[in-house]
């Protein structure tokens, strides 16, 4: 014979054709179990270098001890994201991550985390763009990079291949609900308006309670659960119209009635000044209360 077949070296990966299947295999030998008998572990795809790739990829896992089992699939380890990765997050956020990957889930949830690829999540991210907003895409990116980045972190996974992916353009989100000039000052207007049989000794005309709180949200950037959070000692009422330069009436948001009471991220925390009518709005409000 002018050419032989070199024999599989020991320890080398064996790739061959499966007529039945219609798809290549791959077997790496990881050596020999307790009962003596040999331990691989096999992959498949349509190509023989799409099994090469898988081969290389599973020994470079294995290089770095990372021991996932062959049944995690990225169902399970969104699963174990949401119940253990999200620790003092609010049922709230937890109930939003779940729902929005769970039409994602229902393409991807089967595969297991080895044989997961970028591609595979960038087509399940492309059908999902098809019937929601970009917002909602870009929330469905994040929650897989999570959770796969919590599996990660746990040796269940050797690379975090949604972070290779960027969330595709959705479609658009539903209306604005924001208020249109008119009606932010409508709403100004009959938030002046006391309550009925509410009545201050000297000021018959007070406005309403709840005047200094909207105007806060609505004038200010206060979010409302800042607002409900506030306290006197965050405002300065006066500022310091003497000093160079002047420094206006301002309010210090640290706090809000989230879990916790700390406000919805670190940024969060900021100090805005006070407009005119925010100012008079809330001297009011302090009269009223005293």
């Amino acid at each position: 014979m002018l050419w032989r077949m070199a024999r599989r070296g020991w320890g080398e990966d064996a790739v061959y054709w499966v007529a039945r299947r219609k798809r290549y295999v791959g077997a790496a030998s990881l050596g020999y179990g307790p009962d003596g008998r040999r331990v691989r572990r096999v992959v498949s795809g349509k190509t023989k270098q799409e099994v090469k790739d898988k081969l290389r990829a599973l020994r470079e896992e294995l290089a770095r001890s990372v021991r996932a089992p062959r049944d995690y699939t990225l169902r399970l380890a969104v699963q174990d994201w949401l119940s253990d990765g999200l620790d003092g997050r609010s049922p709230q956020t937890v109930a939003k991550y779940r729902n929005v990957l769970k039409p994602v889930l229902h393409d991807l949830g089967g595969k297991t985390l080895a044989e997961l690829s970028a591609a595979d999540v960038r087509t399940a991210l492309a059908r999902f763009a098809g019937t929601h907003s970009t917002e909602t895409v870009r929330i469905a990116r994040l929650g897989l990079e999570r959770a796969i980045r919590y599996a990660e972190a746990n040796d269940l996974v050797a690379r975090n291949v949604a972070a290779l992916v960027d969330a595709p353009k959705g479609g658009d989100g539903r209306p604005s609900k924001a208020l249109s000039p008119e009606q932010a000052a409508a709403l100004l207007q009959a938030s002046r308006r006391p309550r009925p049989g509410q009545q201050i000794t000297g000021r018959p005309r007070a406005p309403s309670l709840m005047h200094a709180y909207i105007v806060l949200c609505l004038l200010v950037g206060v979010r409302t659960e800042e607002a409900r959070a506030l306290r006197w000692d965050r405002l300065d009422l006066a500022g310091q119209p003497g000093a160079d330069p002047p420094v206006p009436p301002s309010v210090a948001v640290w706090r809000s009635v989230r879990a916790h009471g700390d406000t919805k991220t670190s940024r969060s925390r900021r100090t805005l000044g006070l407009p005119r009518l925010a100012v008079e709005a809330l001297r009011d409000h302090r009269e009223s209360q005293d």
